[in-house]
């Protein structure tokens, strides 16, 4: 399989489970603490900032681990093994 294709593979499939947890542990919790309609859709409204936040902190990270990957090696060796001769 491609290179490419596994990249795009494994974000997506970070991408469902991010929405599945958003939604599972956010969405329905906020859902059923509220009676009225209106109630329900301004609540669902402000989680979206909750998801921001999620998705927000997500690349962050990542851009973290990109910039200091270089040192993340330094101080962890090598993550594959060496081929041999």
């Amino acid at each position: 399989m491609d290179p490419e294709t596994v990249t795009y593979i494994i974000l997506g499939t970070a991408g469902g489970v991010t929405l599945g947890a958003y939604g599972f542990l956010i969405l329905v919790p906020t859902l059923g603490a509220y009676g009225r309609i209106w109630e329900k859709l301004a609540a669902s409204l402000l989680t979206l900032f909750v998801l921001a936040a999620l998705v927000g902190s997500g690349i962050a990270a990542g851009l973290i681990i990109v910039y200091f990957w270089d040192s993340i090696i330094g101080v962890f060796g090598t993550i594959a093994a060496p081929m041999p001769p």
